[in-house]
């Protein structure tokens, strides 16, 4: 018996009392991996889009539990900060609607068929009539525009957009500036913003357009103008 208690194990003799046959561990391993990747072994190993879920989940795990270590509270603070930033979110929605890409320069106050002013009142009342305040607000704003350019106190210009006529139209109009640029705001907001308007905002441009058929302009020298429908006798 060798000194020190270690014992060796003999190599069992194979059949017929000959030595077994040993294989160097790099091969044997290099043997047993081609076994391995035999067809056979992987008839139900999970498809690739199984493997890639599996390991997005695994990653998303991976994610939260880092997350949640570094939240006061653990996961029950991670949940109520996430819950918390999901109702902000949604209020938010709520608040400003769904979001729009904003056009690069506000689209024209007209379409290409003209129309008179009193057209458009009479359009914006049907709307009215009807409830549908988007379109009468659209309505009501195109016949104040087009009735100031009827007075001459608005040149026709195409492709004119709702800010610039109530930008120039403040300018012979000083009373009323607030007013038109207000009106104008609650055009583009209809029009552009995707917001729906209420009752109170069409009455409100109503009013101006009423307002404004009876306004008298200030003229270039800073007096008043005659009044609308004044007629002015001839010189000499």
């Amino acid at each position: 018996m060798p000194r020190g208690g270690t014992h060796f194990a003999a190599a069992a003799p194979g059949p017929g009392g000959e030595p077994p046959v040993t294989v160097p561990r790099g091969p044997a391993r290099e043997a047993a991996r081609r076994e391995l990747a035999k067809r056979i072994y992987h008839e139900n190993d999970p498809g690739l889009l199984r493997r890639v879920l599996n390991h997005f989940w695994e990653w998303i795990d991976r994610l939260f539990g880092a997350a949640s270590t570094a939240t006061p509270g653990g996961a029950v603070g991670l949940v109520v900060i996430v819950a918390a930033v999901l109702a902000m979110l949604g209020a938010l929605w709520w608040r400003l609607g769904a979001p729009r890409r904003e056009a690069a320069s506000a689209p024209a106050l007209f379409d290409d068929r003209p129309r008179s002013a009193a057209e458009h009142r009479a359009a914006a009342e049907a709307h009215a009539a009807q409830g549908h305040w988007n379109q009468a607000v659209q309505e009501r704003m195109r016949a104040l525009v087009r009735s100031l350019e009827e007075r001459a106190l608005l040149d026709r210009r195409p492709g004119r957009t709702a800010d610039e006529a109530a930008a120039e139209a403040g300018l012979t109009l000083p009373a009323h500036t607030d007013r038109l640029r207000a009106a104008a705001r609650d055009f583009d907001v209809v029009t552009y913003g995707g917001r729906q308007a209420a009752e109170q905002t069409y009455r409100r441009v109503a009013d101006l357009d009423r307002d404004l058929v009876t306004a008298r302009p200030r003229l270039a020298d800073g007096a008043p103008g005659p009044a609308p429908g004044a007629r002015q006798g001839a010189a000499g």
